[in-house]
């Protein structure tokens, strides 16, 4: 049984966690899974659009506890820094930075590397029975795979080191509050809404979205100067390209534009 499944169709892939006899918990195989998926939909030309899930009633339960807490006990520092950076580097590699949309669509519980999983990607749909958190705190350890540094950026800072501090298992309605999530979906509903939502994204101007993506990630931290001019330069490119001709003559003519990523 593959612990990563993928489906592609309809120019948008779905990866699914499979490992629901330990809550999708990421062991080194599903890690290997992931950073090889990664490598492959940002190379195919096939896939605008990419969805996360999980199999079963969670997302992603965390780090596999069973494989990797004796392995950390008896590790170097050396060792656990490879580990973070494997990471930071795949399991939640840069889907921040990814050049495609990636949707988490978050079918049950996200906590601790699932969680991180979840908050690298673009948008995130979560069950409203489902809860989400970096919980490492209660093992007496911190997150490790970008949860310091995301859960401020999406949450606020305050909300953020309460959560963080107290290792909160935080409900769906509380994200949905704090702008942590996109959405919320009913029972059974929430890999149906991320494909919805998929679809339309997968209608858009691919090379506009990824620019749209570049230009935010690289301005939304900067003084307000370098960030107009980052949107500038993404202006410049767009302007440049296929997709742009088409949608500003399909705008006169009043019809559908025709993208073709060009």
């Amino acid at each position: 049984m593959a612990v990563l499944e993928i489906e592609k169709k309809n120019r948008i892939a779905c990866l699914r966690m499979n490992r629901p006899e330990a809550k999708n918990a990421i062991n080194l195989e599903l890690h290997n899974a992931l950073c090889a998926a990664w490598d492959d939909l940002e190379k195919d030309d096939s896939v605008d659009v990419v969805i996360i899930t999980g199999t079963g009633d969670a997302f992603c339960g965390g780090m596999d506890l069973k494989t990797h807490v004796s392995a950390y006990v008896n590790a170097t520092p050396d060792k656990i820094a490879d580990w973070v950076k494997l990471g930071l580097g795949g399991t939640t590699r840069g889907k921040h930075r990814f050049p495609k949309p990636v949707i988490a669509a978050i079918n049950g519980h996200a906590l601790g590397g699932g969680c991180e999983i979840s908050m690298a990607c673009h948008i995130r749909i979560l069950k409203e029975t489902a809860r989400m958190g970096q919980t490492e705190s209660n093992l007496g350890i911190i997150p490790g795979f970008g949860g310091t540094q995301r859960f401020p950026r999406l949450m606020g800072r305050g909300p953020a080191l309460e959560h963080l501090i107290l290792g909160t298992q935080i409900s769906a309605q509380e994200c949905y509050r704090l702008g942590f999530v996109n959405r919320l979906a009913k029972e059974g509903e929430t890999l149906s809404d991320a494909k919805a939502l998929a679809r339309e994204i997968a209608k858009r101007p691919p090379i506009a979205s990824r620019l749209i993506i570049e230009a935010v990630d690289d301005g939304i931290h900067a003084p307000i100067d370098q960030a107009i001019e980052i949107e500038v330069r993404a202006f410049e490119k767009v302007l440049k390209t296929e997709d742009a001709g088409e949608g500003i003559q399909a705008f006169f003519q009043k019809r559908p534009a025709q993208f073709k990523g060009k």
